[in-house]
């Protein structure tokens, strides 16, 4: 809470090249702070930080409106095209310390593109990443944002008829996560309709970890 008026989420989304991870980053911010185009090499090589205007007319907390500001970490991907696991790991955690230390880190996003499979070793990798971030509670922390969800649906897919036909590996994931996901759409989700059912979603999973944060003070260890 920065005023009894106002509340605060942060997050930081994490994921692979071309997943759409700092495009996910502006659509959750309403804005373009994050550089985001097609590359053939990794776009992004270190965390920037963007905050969110006030956003009225998304949550309430004891009968009163609260505006709402949404502060996102956007982070080099890993793998990384021309950084070591190391150099993404140290950059991600010192920022996550610096920018989110006092306050504490409420979800991280893990982007995945629903218009791909995701193989056994990538998840394994990912859970990996996220398990040295965020450390033995990361599944509390972590929610799955699946990206491009307008070519799945192009395909053919509704979003209960892609989790019923989506591999294990995927399935096993979100699972984990117990089961905090959101399926973001590309094309509308800059759309101020659409961003508010996606912000609604992550509010709710915020509340459904009764608020707690993850302190992050001591990640630089």
């Amino acid at each position: 809470m920065a005023e009894s008026n106002e509340m605060i989420i942060n997050l930081v989304v994490l994921g692979r090249t071309q997943t759409g991870k700092s495009a996910a980053g502006n659509s959750l911010l309403g804005s373009s702070d994050f550089e985001s185009h097609c590359s053939p090499s990794s776009v992004t090589t270190c965390c920037s930080l963007g905050c969110s205007c006030r956003i009225s007319g998304i949550i309430r907390r004891n009968g009163c409106e609260l505006a709402l500001r949404v502060r996102v970490l956007d982070t080099p991907s890993y793998p990384h095209s021309g950084l070591s696991k190391e150099q993404v790991r140290d950059t991600v955690r010192s920022a996550l310390a610096h920018h989110f230390g006092e306050e504490g880190l409420h979800l991280a996003l893990l982007v995945l593109r629903a218009d791909l499979p995701l193989c056994l070793d990538e998840r394994d990798h990912a859970i990996q990443f996220i398990q040295e971030l965020l450390g033995p509670t990361w599944k509390d922390f972590t929610a799955v944002l699946l990206t491009h969800a307008d070519k799945a649906e192009e395909a053919g897919f509704s979003e209960e008829a892609y989790l019923h036909s989506a591999s294990s590996t995927l399935l096993s994931l979100l699972s984990s996560v117990q089961h905090k996901y959101i399926f973001l759409d590309n094309q509308k989700s800059i759309i101020k309709e659409e961003r508010a059912i996606v912000l609604r979603k992550l509010l709710n999973f915020v509340r459904q970890n009764n608020y707690q944060v993850l302190p992050l003070k001591h990640s630089k260890e």
